[in-house]
């Protein structure tokens, strides 16, 4: 993401240093789910839509069915133009995490950075989210998770302590 430079080393995409990479350049190389998503006082649709505002409502679709949201948002009374309260506050948190989590998939970016993106969810929400992931075969994808279950997914797992390596 850059959102600062770092100290020591570097960190390369496709042998490019981030660095020499425009700001808007790299974004658009990348999504990013945190654990916590923030949301504005918008329809859910427009909410999804900050990842890509020119997707299609198929795309919207496709997107939140990989992120187990698609039928939550069926079932609410406007569906996709349902309001939501201020950064997301009438929704659950595994609820604004599954938006992250579509954004991501809407997004389309060839990296994919995912920081605890399912802490919040239930074991069902989670199985579904992983194995979409795990299906993202044209994507790199980093993950952070202290949920083994998360890690399910992984080709690599390095494990990390105050910093350093332990575990590769």
């Amino acid at each position: 993401m850059r959102f600062w430079d770092v100290d020591h080393g570097k960190i390369s995409i496709s042998n490019t240093d981030i660095k020499e990479l425009k700001t808007n350049n790299l974004r658009n190389l990348e999504s990013f789910v945190t654990q916590e998503t923030i949301l504005f006082k918008d329809t859910i649709e427009n909410n999804l839509k900050i990842a890509n505002p020119n997707a299609t409502k198929e795309q919207i679709i496709e997107a939140c069915k990989k992120a187990s949201l698609h039928d939550f948002i069926n079932a609410l009374p406007d569906g996709y133009e349902t309001m939501v309260g201020e950064l997301g506050d009438t929704l659950s948190g595994g609820e604004r995490q599954r938006i992250g989590v579509a954004r991501a998939f809407l997004h389309d970016a060839p990296l994919i950075l995912l920081d605890e993106p399912t802490s919040n969810l239930d074991n069902l929400n989670e199985a579904i989210i992983l194995k979409a992931l795990k299906q993202q075969k044209d994507k790199t994808i980093v993950l952070v998770s202290h949920r083994p279950s998360t890690l399910c997914i992984a080709d690599d797992v390095v494990q990390m302590k105050e910093g350093k390596i332990i575990y590769e």
